[in-house]
């Protein structure tokens, strides 16, 4: 009796968990693994970075890891370049300004962007309306 009642709430605090996910509104809350390998010996594959068991060289990412990273508008730190976020903000080793990676800055450059004047962190790539305060958008400066 002891084993069916634990296997019930098991199974109800599973299902809670799993439903809890936010679906409306799509946030992903999975932790995605990065994947690291030798560009020497492609099949020794780690889950961090390190050195390859087979010659000593460092891992690197993953040309998909790589791929991934290319297509994700990125953020990273002028002083730490390992550090890397998908969002802007502060770099956690050091607290200064992320700024926008060179790949992003160059499609700045080509595209018209633009940005709330009271939110700079919208930036769309056609006129329109901000999302957050419904204030107009303007072309962004370039530098």
């Amino acid at each position: 009796m002891k084993k069916i009642l634990i296997i019930i709430v098991s199974i109800v605090l599973a299902n809670y968990a799993g439903f809890s996910q936010t679906k409306a509104g799509k946030v992903d809350t999975t932790l995605h693994a990065q994947y690291y390998s030798c560009p020497m010996h492609p099949d020794m594959v780690s889950h961090q970075p390190g050195k390859c068991p087979k010659c000593g060289m460092e891992l690197s990412l993953s040309n998909k890891e790589q791929m991934k990273a290319g297509v994700s508008k990125n953020y990273v730190c002028p002083v730490h370049l390992g550090v890397i976020s998908h969002d802007p903000g502060k770099c956690p080793q050091c607290g200064r300004k992320m700024n926008l990676s060179t790949k992003e800055q160059m499609k700045a450059e080509v595209m018209k962007l633009y940005t709330c004047p009271m939110h700079p962190e919208v930036s769309l790539d056609k006129n329109g309306v901000c999302p957050k305060c419904g204030k107009d958008l303007v072309e962004k400066k370039s530098k």
